[in-house]
């Protein structure tokens, strides 16, 4: 199970909010499977059906993230229309093995539901989430 702070999922789930109709995206760092850092990146597509973070910002966040020895735990993005599970797109996208890709769906606006997957060579596998101040939230 990977757990996530509160803060973190509220952080999430208000910047899907606030970026719907188009998907938002972001990456969580820690550090030995523990989170420690959110980073809202920019969806450069500026799309409802697909994200590509700024290369320039998943450059920097990558150095900051390996100069304090952390690593990148989860991908996340939006799914404003659909459930939160990963498109054909974000499985032929998904680049990092070792991460983990979270979807926020918002197709119910009151109530996200938050699915986090690894996505391995094409393959989907869903892993639980749970909140540290909380229940679990899958």
């Amino acid at each position: 199970m990977f757990y996530l702070e509160k803060r973190f999922v509220d952080e999430m789930v208000a910047q899907a909010r606030a970026e719907a109709p188009n998907e938002c995206c972001g990456i969580i760092a820690g550090a030995n499977g523990h989170a420690l850092k959110l980073y809202p990146t920019t969806n450069i597509e500026r799309s409802p059906v697909m994200y590509r973070i700024d290369p320039k910002e998943l450059f920097r966040i990558y150095k900051e993230v390996e100069d304090k020895g952390w690593e990148m735990l989860a991908f996340y993005h939006s799914h404003t229309f659909s459930e939160a599970y990963p498109s054909p797109t974000d499985v032929r996208l998904a680049a990092w093995p070792d991460s983990l890709y979270i979807v926020i769906s918002l197709q119910k606006k009151d109530s996200p539901v938050i699915r986090a997957f690894r996505i391995v060579e094409g393959k989907i596998t869903e892993e639980k989430l749970g909140m540290i101040e909380g229940n679990p939230i899958s």
